[in-house]
C-alpha cells in the first residue's frame, strides 16, 4: 500500500463518518451530530484546498514518513 493510496481511503472513511454524522443529526432535535459534522467536512475541505493551491498536503506529508509513496516502484 502506498501513501496515495491510503490517503483517498481515509478520505472516503472521514466523507462516509461525516455523512452518518449528519444523517443521525438532522433527525434529533438539539443533537450537535450535524455541526460535528460540518465542522469535520470544513477541515476536510480546508485541508484539500490548502493542497491544491500550494502543492503540499499535511496529511500525505506524514503518511508519507510511514508508508512509501506510489511512483517509488516505478522507477
Amino acid at each position: 500500500m502506498c501513501a496515495e493510496r491510503m490517503q483517498r481511503i481515509i478520505i472516503a472513511i472521514i466523507l462516509g463518518f461525516v455523512m452518518g454524522t449528519a444523517a443521525t443529526g438532522m433527525g434529533e432535535a438539539g443533537s450537535s451530530g450535524l455541526q460535528i459534522a460540518f465542522l469535520i467536512q470544513l477541515i476536510l475541505i480546508i485541508m484539500l484546498l490548502v493542497g491544491g493551491l500550494t502543492g503540499f498536503c499535511p496529511s500525505l506529508a506524514i503518511l508519507r514518513q510511514i508508508l512509501p509513496p506510489c511512483d517509488r516502484g516505478e522507477k
